[in-house]
């Protein structure tokens, strides 16, 4: 029997009417999950941390194994990460080896094929560093462009130093070419020519809007300080120079949430929610937050719905929290507008009315 968990949701607190929505267990046997991304309407490919990779049928629940010859170094936070198909090519972002404990955060492309899937390197974040924190490592696509969050794998002001791929959102083509309108040719003369925007800290969201045309993005603060925001040309979001809120775990202060000349974030969290994967709500199912940020996070355990104008944050209902462990991704079944999320739990849960 599927196991259905009925929620109700209620949006404000003097309203008098509720929305009915339910959860359903579709895969319960899944390890370290981390991303999944939609073949089809029946189909989807899903990433274990530990270097797996299959398709799962939504209809049968038939999990098949994808071989491919990737040299992923399961350390700390880093392992196969996500996983964005696009036009029967498969993208894919991993903590590479590098030798000597040393890793990147690093993209693959291959053409997608059901049983081995030869990958081929189109990004890595260098320099390798010997850290398994903060490697990012979301994908994204808009138009002829690959969108790419690199994390400072824990090395602070390393993300203020564009000479470095590390604490910065890459921006590349879809065949790993170099857009001639990036950043490096449009007056940051020293920055490295992959990058589009620096300053930020473990990057864990990134999803374009369908409404406006803009990429999305959250980002972990250390103890408080995350964010959701926007990706934009040649900015800086200012770790470590700025804390969004946040201190050093020792309880230390890393320094103002914003001062001017920096990226400001749509919407702050302290203390910390542990942000993780988001997409911007458009289907039919819920349709009235067609436009909407959808955030999860992995220590509150919660599904968040940000409303918000242009860069301007109107407000923020949780949706449920608790229910079904650290959210790990979520994505929107294009058909239906369902949507789907990964649990560390090994679990995929669908949510729908």
């Amino acid at each position: 029997m599927k196991k259905l968990i009925t929620i109700l949701l209620f949006f404000g607190f003097s309203n008098l009417y509720a929305s009915e929505i339910k959860l359903e267990k579709t895969v319960d046997n899944l390890k370290k999950p981390w991303s999944l991304s939609f073949i089809d309407q029946e189909n989807v490919v899903i990433t274990e941390k530990s270097g797996k990779l299959f398709t799962l049928n939504l209809t049968d629940k038939k999990i098949s194994e994808i071989k491919h010859n990737l040299s992923i170094l399961e350390d700390g936070q880093g392992g196969l990460l996500d996983v964005l198909y696009n036009k029967d090519q498969v993208y894919i972002s991993y903590s590479e080896s590098r030798g000597d404990w040393k890793t990147s955060t690093s993209v693959a492309k291959g053409k997608f094929n059901k049983k081995n899937i030869e990958f081929k390197n189109i990004f890595r974040a260098e320099p390798p560093i010997d850290s398994g924190y903060h490697f990012g490592s979301r994908l994204a696509i808009k138009g002829d462009h690959l969108y790419i969050t690199a994390g400072e794998r824990g090395q602070g002001m390393i993300a203020q130093d564009a000479s470095k791929h590390p604490g910065s959102v890459i921006r590349i083509n879809l065949d790993g070419s170099i857009p001639k309108d990036n950043p490096k040719f449009n007056g940051k003369k020293d920055w490295l020519p992959e990058i589009f925007q620096i300053g930020v800290r473990n990057p864990q969201g990134l999803a374009l809007s369908p409404f406006d045309d803009k990429i999305y993005m959250t980002n972990h603060g250390a103890k408080g300080g995350d964010w959701f925001g926007t990706a934009n040309f040649g900015e800086n979001y200012g770790w470590k120079i700025l804390g969004w809120g946040g201190t050093n775990y020792s309880g230390t202060k890393i320094g103002p949430k914003w001062k001017p000349g920096f990226t400001k974030a749509i919407k702050y969290w302290v203390p910390s929610i542990a942000v993780s994967a988001m997409t911007i709500y458009n289907g039919t199912t819920f349709k009235e937050w067609n436009g909407d940020a959808l955030i999860a996070s992995l220590k509150d355990q919660s599904l968040r719905k940000i409303k918000f104008k242009k860069d301007k944050f109107l407000n923020e209902k949780i949706i449920f929290k608790g229910n079904i462990g650290r959210i790990r991704d979520i994505k929107i079944q294009k058909e239906t507008g369902d949507l789907y999320m990964l649990s560390d739990s090994g679990q995929l849960w669908r949510m729908y009315k």
